[in-house]
């Protein structure tokens, strides 16, 4: 190197102070490591408090993860993939304003499969609230609903019993009935008894030919009922004597599909009808989508208040933490009159306590994996893991040394050495 070249010589200064810095770090850590090894079970169990709170975080994440995981899928077992098109009412019509009906059609439905060719299922619902005869006097209330054979793969039924409405019941107008698991339980004792059972609906024999059950518990937001009885529709226009209908469902190949296919169904079905009439198209996939937020919320409550033992854990780090200062307060004032800054003085006890918070949690990492892990391991059920929930117990137990250990840290710096060399 020439020595008249100030580039070149600027540039050997910066290795020499980067090394130097180095090797201060370096000192620390051996020092922090060497301070461990000395005083083994204080380490271990100020540590401890890092390893039971990060653990929670861990647990607590994977726990509201699977929790989501879960009602997410039941959720989507319920219609998430279908449009309900409701009749919502009339215009007017007229100096004198008089309201009008403009129900839906079954040439509606058609109207919708001829020009929405991603449609995969529809099924129009005529609903009726009739008195149920079981001879000799016998009969109650039921909610009867008229629908097509298409009904079961858009609600997600499950036949438990016998079979479901086909296209022969509807084209050849068969008085046969499916019900639900409660009615033919309370009425008949058992599912299987229900088989063949006739009953009457104002006069007209039917027989039940199945019994169904939903595949999941749609929190009341369908228009089945505990105890309804499903007939096909062509017979249900018998009790009202027109085609008039205030529902059709219809059911995409997809979720994503829906939101474009409730607005072209809407369009399509208002373009056929006169320009008062209101009509909707509803979708589950906003209450989807609603669910998951709210979960997500939950998870970050929860997260929250695991977050407190964290908390817990770096008081205990900060106690012991000064407790040492206190203890070591010979070697902190040796240290300075050799030489040593505040700044390398703080800086060793703050790596000191960011090693006891990290060390913690690792280990805590370890602990709250573990019990996900051996299920997932040892049993057929998939626990959501995260990265981010390792991440995340990451930094909190870095963000935790560094909070904890600032104050201990910074008293030792501040200690004046005479006073510290006196101390017995």
């Amino acid at each position: 190197m020439h020595p008249n070249d100030p580039a070149r010589h600027h540039a050997f200064e910066q290795t020499l102070l980067s090394a130097g810095r180095t090797m201060v770090l370096s000192e620390v850590l051996k020092l922090a490591v060497d301070n461990f090894r000395s005083s083994k079970l204080r380490f271990a169990l100020t540590a401890l408090g890092m390893v039971i709170g990060t653990a929670s975080v861990i647990l607590v994440i994977t726990i509201g993860l699977t929790g989501k995981h879960y009602i997410l899928q039941e959720l989507e077992k319920i219609e998430t993939n279908s449009v309900e098109l409701e009749y919502a009412g009339g215009g007017t019509i007229g100096a004198e304003r008089v309201v009008y009906n403009d129900y839906l059609t079954r040439e509606d439905e058609k109207a919708v499969l001829a020009q929405l060719p991603g449609v995969l299922y529809s099924s129009p619902i005529m609903e009726n609230h009739a008195r149920i005869s079981f001879g000799r006097g016998v009969s109650r209330e039921t909610l009867v609903l008229g629908v097509s054979p298409q009904y079961q793969q858009i609600r997600n039924l499950i036949v438990t019993v016998g079979r479901f409405l086909d296209d022969e019941d509807d084209s050849a107008h068969i008085k046969c009935a499916v019900v639900t698991v409660k009615f033919a339980v309370e009425r008949y004792g058992s599912a299987d008894a229900a088989i063949g059972q006739n009953f009457e609906i104002i006069g007209i024999t039917f027989t039940i030919i199945g019994v169904f059950k939903e595949a999941v518990d749609d929190f009341g937001q369908s228009e089945l009922a505990e105890q309804t009885i499903l007939i096909p529709f062509s017979v249900s226009r018998y009790f009202t004597g027109s085609e008039s209908l205030r529902q059709i469902y219809f059911s995409m190949r997809t979720m994503d599909e829906v939101p474009e296919a409730a607005s072209e169904i809407k369009r399509i079905v208002s373009a056929r009808h006169r320009p008062g009439s209101i009509y909707t198209a509803q979708t589950l996939k906003e209450m989807l989508g609603i669910a998951e937020t709210i979960l997500n919320y939950l998870t970050l409550l929860l997260i929250a208040v695991s977050a407190v033992t964290l908390a817990v854990g770096g008081i205990g780090i900060m106690n012991i933490m000064l407790a040492t200062v206190r203890a070591r307060t010979r070697e902190i004032g040796i240290r300075k009159a050799l030489g040593a800054t505040r700044r390398e003085i703080k800086l060793q006890f703050l790596t000191e306590a960011v090693l006891i918070s990290l060390v913690g949690g690792i280990v805590g990492i370890i602990v709250g994996l573990a019990p996900p892990l051996a299920i997932r391991f040892f049993t057929d059920y998939t626990i959501p893991i995260t990265l981010w929930s390792v991440l995340i117990g990451l930094t909190a137990a870095t963000v935790v040394g560094v909070i904890f250990g600032t104050v201990p840290a910074t008293r030792a710096a501040q200690m004046d050495p005479v006073e510290s060399l006196r101390d017995e």
